[in-house]
């Protein structure tokens, strides 16, 4: 059945030439749209405010909430972003190093130009600045000495030092930094390639960057081991799980969290056995799934 449309809109004039009954009809007509209107209006109402502790939606598909409470003083207090005055500053207090200085000796006066400056009394005044160096990242051609023990007659090289892998293009804080990009800034290899050509000049393939996300995972697979059994003793956890897609397909992110630490792991399903894997089947501690 078709549903009736809304009255042509009609100006006071030509709304008096109508009839009585076409006037009947148009109110009828408008009570009905009004009527269906309102109905769509509730139901709409009925979607707000919906979470996961409120319906059967996941915890996964809520979307952020800012407290009321901190809406409303920022609403009282008028506070702006950022720091409030009288507040001390954390950056003021220094960076607890100076890599280099420089001294700038008073040449002439900035007022009159003179350079007829006073040579008794001159003081200093200082001021430490954090810069970003031409070149943060360094191409250092490293040459062993290789020659031979008199004694025994084995061959004797130089060793590299500690933060130098043989046979790796990379050093090792330089690979720390990417891990970090990849993993904590999630910046995908493209991204890390135009990082290093704009800060460091220099060209990484997509496999070197696929090798050291390989060996950092290694070199950690040792301490979440660990902590993966630890989180199983403890008195109170929290455990959520997100969407994750991986090469297309749907996956979920499990993440173990409390005071200090957080665990994450990539499962195939949100199901029991996949928390059954993390914690155990006599998991003791008080388990919270819902954030605070």
């Amino acid at each position: 059945m078709k549903e009736k449309e809304p009255p042509q809109k009609r100006d006071r004039e030509n709304l008096e030439k109508l009839t009585h009954q076409e006037l009947v009809e148009m109110v009828l007509t408008c009570q009905e749209l009004i009527s269906k209107q309102n109905e769509v209006i509730e139901r709409l109402k009925s979607y707000l405010g919906k979470d996961s502790t409120t319906s059967s939606k996941p915890p996964s598909s809520d979307l952020p909430k800012r407290p009321e409470k901190a809406k409303e003083e920022r609403t009282t207090q008028g506070r702006r972003p950022g720091g409030q005055k009288g507040h001390p500053g954390k950056t003021r207090k220094g960076f607890d190093r100076v890599d280099r200085s420089e001294f700038f000796p008073a040449i002439k006066c900035n007022s009159c130009g003179s350079e007829n400056l006073e040579k008794v009394g001159v003081t200093e005044h200082s001021q430490v600045v954090a810069q970003l160096v031409e070149r943060p990242i360094e191409v250092v051609e490293y040459r062993q000495q290789c020659t031979h023990c008199k004694d025994c007659g084995q061959k004797v090289v130089a060793p590299l030092p500690p933060d130098v892998v043989p046979g790796q293009d990379l050093g090792v804080s330089l690979q720390a930094m990417l891990g970090w990009m990849s993993h904590y800034g999630h910046l995908s290899y493209g991204k890390q390639q135009e990082w290093l050509r704009e800060i460091g000049r220099i060209e990484v393939g997509v496999g070197t960057l696929q090798s050291t996300t390989r060996r950092l995972s290694e070199a950690v697979k040792g301490s979440i081991e660990r902590l993966q059994e630890w989180v199983k003793k403890q008195p109170q956890v929290h455990v959520d799980e997100s969407p994750w897609l991986v090469k297309g397909l749907k996956e979920w992110m499990w993440i173990i969290s409390g005071e200090g630490f957080a665990l994450f792991h990539a499962g195939d399903t949100r199901s029991r056995s996949e928390l059954e894997s993390l914690l155990g089947q006599s998991f003791t501690g008080f388990l919270n799934d819902r954030f605070g």
